[in-house]
C-alpha cells in the first residue's frame, strides 16, 4: 500500500479551532471531523512543498487563505489504519476571520475548543497532529507577539493538558491511565505558566484566575471548564479595551512595539496617519508598520528619532500597550515606551496606554528581561552592557490607562491590583 503525503491545517481564532465534518463527496473517513486537509501532490501529480499545499487547501476548503498567518508546522504523523496509509504534515495558522466558505467536501463546520477533538469521531490521529503544533509552556518564550496573545496561549496550554487528564489520554491522544488524580501536576503546570514571563502580569493573573475558579473542586474537569471560560472572557476583555481606546484616538497617532490590542484599536479607530517606531531590540515595529500600510498612511522611524518625530510629524497622541501595570499606575512595556511618554508630555500630547485590566499586577515587582549582551556589543573592551527588553514609565507620564472597564484612575488601578492579589490565594 502506497503512503500518500497530506496536510492537516488547524486554523485558530480567539482560542478556538475550525473543525470540518467530511461529506459523502470525499473518498475517505466520510462523516468524520478533521482540520483543513489536502494532498501534497497538486492536481497535475507534482509534489509541492507541504506549506504550499497547506495554503492551497485552506483556500479551496474555506476561502480563508488571505486571513491566515503561519504559527508553526510540526513533525509528520504516520497514519495506517489497514485501509489507508498517510503521512500527515500538521500546520497551525492564526486566522483573523471566522467566515469560512466551505466546498462540497464539507458537510458542516464549527469553531470549537481544541479538546473537542478528543470527544468527537475524527479522522485517525487528529489529536496527535494537533499535539505536534499546539501551544506549550515553551511557546511563552516567543519574543514577537504581545502579552495578550501569549496569555491566550498559556490558557490554551492549561485547557488542553487538563482535557487530556479528564479523558484519560496521553499527550498524543492515546488512552492511558492519566485520568483521576492530576490536580497536583496541573497545579504545577499552572505555576510554570504563571511564572514563565515575570514581566507579563496577564500570564500570572489569568493562570491564577483559572486555578481560583477550580480550587473548590480541585479536579482536572474544573480546571478545564475554568480555562475555557477564561479564554472567552479574555478575548472579550481585550476586544473591549481596544474599542475603548479606538473611541479616543485622534487623526494622527504614534506607537511602538507590537500589541494585538493596540493593533485592534488602530483598525477600529481608523486614524488618517500612524507613526511607528522600529522597536529595537527585535524590530517588531517594522512588521506593525507593514500590517497597517494598506489601511492608513504609515511613517516608520527609528527609536532614537521618535521623540523628535512626535513634534516634527505633528503627532496628536501616543498609543502603547502594556505588559504590566503596577499598582501605583506606572507601566512596564517594551523598552522605548518611557522615552515616548516623556516626549509626548514635552510635546503637549496624550500618552494613552491600552490594556485589559488583567494586566494590572498584584504587586510592584517587575522584570525588565535583560537580553543577550552580545546583541549590542561583542567586542573585547571592558564595557558593561544594558540591553533590557522592557522599561518602566512613571504614572505621571501616562495620560490614561484604557481598559475594558474604561479609564482607570491611579486609585482604581490599585483596587484592581488588590483583587488580583486575592486570585493568588488559591495556593494557600
Amino acid at each position: 500500500m502506497d503512503e500518500r503525503s497530506v496536510v492537516t491545517c488547524f486554523l485558530r481564532n480567539d482560542g478556538e479551532l475550525l473543525l470540518l465534518r467530511r461529506s459523502d463527496a470525499v473518498g475517505s473517513y466520510r462523516g468524520r471531523w478533521g482540520g483543513v486537509a489536502g494532498h501534497v501532490r497538486d492536481d497535475d501529480g507534482q509534489e509541492q512543498a507541504p506549506e504550499t499545499a497547506a495554503r492551497a487547501a485552506i483556500e479551496a476548503e474555506t476561502g480563508l487563505a488571505d486571513a491566515v498567518s503561519l504559527v508553526r508546522s510540526g513533525e509528520p504523523v504516520s497514519v495506517d489504519d489497514g485501509e489507508y496509509r498517510f503521512l500527515v504534515h500538521p500546520f497551525l495558522f492564526d486566522c483573523d476571520s471566522r467566515a469560512a466558505e466551505t466546498n462540497e467536501e464539507t458537510a458542516g463546520h464549527e469553531w470549537v475548543h481544541a479538546p473537542e477533538i478528543l470527544r468527537r469521531e475524527t479522522v485517525p490521529r487528529l489529536w496527535t497532529s494537533y499535539d505536534r503544533v499546539r501551544p506549550r509552556v515553551a511557546t511563552l518564550s516567543d519574543r514577537t507577539h504581545g502579552s495578550a496573545w501569549l496569555s491566550l496561549r498559556g490558557l490554551e496550554t492549561l485547557r488542553d493538558e487538563t482535557a487530556l487528564a479528564v479523558e484519560g489520554h496521553d499527550d498524543a491522544g492515546e488512552t492511558s491511565e492519566r485520568a483521576g488524580d492530576d490536580w497536583a501536576a496541573l497545579a504545577d503546570l499552572a505555576r510554570r505558566l504563571r511564572d514563565a514571563r515575570p514581566a507579563m502580569a496577564v500570564l500570572e493573573n489569568r493562570s491564577n484566575q483559572v486555578m481560583t475558579a477550580a480550587s473548590d473542586e480541585e479536579t482536572p474537569a474544573a480546571i478545564e471548564r475554568a480555562a475555557r471560560g477564561a479564554i472567552e472572557q479574555s478575548v472579550g476583555a481585550d476586544r473591549e479595551a481596544a474599542r475603548v481606546a479606538a473611541s479616543e484616538l485622534p487623526a494622527r497617532v504614534a506607537t511602538l512595539s507590537r500589541s494585538g490590542t493596540v493593533a485592534a484599536a488602530l483598525r477600529q479607530g481608523d486614524p488618517e496617519a500612524v507613526l511607528v517606531a522600529e522597536s529595537r531590540p527585535g524590530g517588531e515595529g517594522v512588521g506593525v508598520a507593514e500590517s497597517l500600510a494598506e489601511s492608513t498612511g504609515v511613517t516608520l522611524t527609528t527609536d532614537a528619532a521618535l521623540p523628535f518625530e512626535l513634534d516634527e510629524w505633528n503627532a496628536e497622541a501616543v498609543l502603547v500597550g502594556a505588559d504590566r501595570v503596577l499598582p501605583d499606575g506606572s507601566v512596564v512595556n517594551k523598552v522605548g515606551t518611557r522615552g515616548a511618554a516623556l516626549a509626548a508630555a514635552a510635546a503637549g500630547i496624550d500618552c494613552l496606554v491600552v490594556a485589559a485590566s488583567d494586566k494590572v499586577a498584584a504587586d510592584g515587582r517587575y522584570d525588565l528581561e535583560a537580553r543577550d549582551p552580545g546583541e549590542l556589543y561583542d567586542g573585547e573592551a571592558d564595557v558593561r552592557v544594558a540591553n533590557p527588553t522592557f522599561d518602566v514609565t512613571p504614572a505621571d507620564a501616562v495620560t490614561a490607562v484604557l481598559t475594558e472597564q474604561g479609564r482607570l484612575s491611579t486609585a482604581e488601578v490599585g483596587a484592581v491590583a488588590a483583587a488580583h492579589r486575592e486570585w493568588a490565594a488559591w495556593e494557600t
